[in-house]
């Protein structure tokens, strides 16, 4: 769904990930940043959030917390992370971008509370229970801190992902600020939820949840109980263009994740500021009767949409053309994606070697893909800056030390 839109709006960086894999610079199985662009669409988005008084914490698992990817952030004016779990945490910590926010969606676990409170010291902490409340609280007075502490509310018709539920009874809320108040090394600071927009496949917007509702009621709820400075946490589907509809609602904090990449789902069918600046790499393997095989290892693509066509770029030149398009055929989630089958019956003709480039909404935290950072292609001399692990870490590639 996404390469047309790279082809269009940014062919000089498919152009320039096909080059540097055929000089053998860049791996195949790679989530591929063009640093530039993930620059420009944090400024961007920074300058969007200040005109409507949000604080921004950038989301970074959907490129593998990749440090590259997190200082291009910085530079564009967003100098915290929403850490998705604690291992996201660590790794944004590590290339200097701080914790904005833990514990959502992903719990901490209790005997990793001591670190995150000591040594990431979250400006936010999401707790869903009492008990991560007590814990959070405890971990923070040990380490000589009073932890700001969100909670995750939900009541009838709110939207939950399957898998994703917790949090307290937004009926509640006035007797959970109170319960967190009372824990020595904690304070209420405000409500989250999960998602508070979506995108309507129907109606092609991105409009909000019953959760963006319950959190603006009980906020409101929190004001006639004589609470002020209520944080409202609302993420989902945050791109600059729909941060009007979060602050209307009385949202003070957003958390951009595919926005800075420019992969929300409205992304592929409207021209949105936000520049497309990721793309997955591959690498024709062989050929088997009418097909050519390319290396998996990343083919994870998030269900956003319904089932498409799944298209690349095959081609051992760089090169955006029609003609080196071709269907390919990817193994289902249940499967391990160990190739990705690309159809040899139209234009392209894949030869082994070949670099392969797809567009797509990914999720690379979750795969056991390379991500690399490049920076320079907006300037046609493009640098690879980092080679990472899914988890932020440098990897050897090509050489073995």
């Amino acid at each position: 769904m996404f390469l047309d839109v790279l082809r269009r709006r940014n062919p000089a960086f498919i152009e320039a990930a096909i080059r540097l894999h055929q000089e053998g610079r860049i791996p195949a199985n790679a989530y591929v940043l063009d640093l530039d662009a993930v620059e420009d669409n944090a400024r961007h988005f920074r300058a969007a959030a200040d005109r409507h008084s949000l604080k921004v914490f950038a989301m970074t698992k959907q490129v593998g917390r990749n440090s590259g990817f997190c200082k291009a952030v910085m530079r564009g004016g967003i100098y915290r992370a929403v850490a998705v779990d604690m291992a996201c945490a660590v790794a944004c910590d590590r290339a200097g971008l701080k914790t904005g926010h833990l514990g959502h969606l992903v719990q901490v676990p209790r005997h990793e509370a001591p670190m995150a409170a000591s040594h990431l010291a979250p400006d936010y902490w999401t707790v869903f229970s009492r008990e991560k409340a007590q814990e959070a609280a405890q971990a923070a007075k040990r380490a000589g801190r009073t932890q700001s502490l969100l909670a995750r509310i939900h009541t009838q018709r709110d939207t939950f992902y399957r898998g994703h539920e917790g949090g307290f009874p937004a009926e509640e809320i006035a007797e959970v600020a109170a319960m967190m108040d009372a824990l020595d090394g904690a304070q209420f600071a405000g409500l989250t939820t999960f998602p508070a927009l979506l995108y309507d496949q129907e109606k092609k917007k991105v409009l909000p949840t019953h959760n963006l509702t319950t959190l603006a009621r009980a906020a409101e709820a929190l004001a006639k109980a004589g609470r002020s400075d209520i944080e409202v946490n609302a993420p989902g589907t945050t791109s600059s263009i729909v941060l009007d509809i979060l602050a209307e609602a009385g949202a003070t904090q957003c958390e951009p994740g595919n926005g800075l990449h420019g992969t929300t789902p409205l992304h592929a069918i409207e021209d949105l500021p936000e520049q497309p600046a990721v793309l997955y790499l591959s690498e024709v393997s062989h050929l088997h009767q009418q097909r050519a095989y390319c290396f998996g290892g990343g083919l994870y693509i998030d269900p956003v949409f319904p089932d498409y066509d799944v298209q690349a770029i095959v081609s051992g030149t760089p090169t955006v053309a029609q003609n080196a398009i071709a269907s390919v055929e990817i193994p289902p989630p249940s499967a391990i994606d160990y190739y990705g089958m690309i159809d040899t019956t139209g234009s392209a003709k894949p030869k082994p070697g070949d670099s392969v480039v797809f567009g797509f909404r990914g999720q690379a935290f979750v795969t056991r893909a390379f991500t690399v950072g490049v920076s320079g292609i907006s300037k046609g001399d493009p640098r690879v800056e980092t080679i990472e692990n899914p988890f932020g870490v440098v990897q050897d590639w090509p050489e073995l030390r």
